[in-house]
């Protein structure tokens, strides 16, 4: 997938149904958006097919043991906050 088109992606994935995933989604994203052009982060997109809810308890406690595959980006995502 071309970069601008994965970005494109993301940014659609990144609209949420809870505010507060939305604004710490979109920083990252504004942050990050050439390396994500560049295919970084491959596991950005399946953290995204989580439901609300549980993304948002991920975010909350980045050690939870069903977070183990996302920790890095997670904490990526939260260090993006300003």
């Amino acid at each position: 997938m071309e970069g601008s088109a994965r970005v494109r992606k993301l940014k659609w994935l990144c609209r949420r149904g809870m505010k507060e995933l939305d604004i710490l989604l979109q920083r990252f994203i504004e942050q990050n958006t050439e390396s994500l052009a560049q295919g970084a982060w491959p596991e950005f997109e399946p953290l995204l097919q989580a439901e609300d809810d549980l993304l948002w308890d991920w975010f909350l406690d980045t050690s939870r043991s069903d977070a183990a595959p996302y920790r890095e980006l997670l904490e990526r995502v939260l260090s993006a906050r300003g």
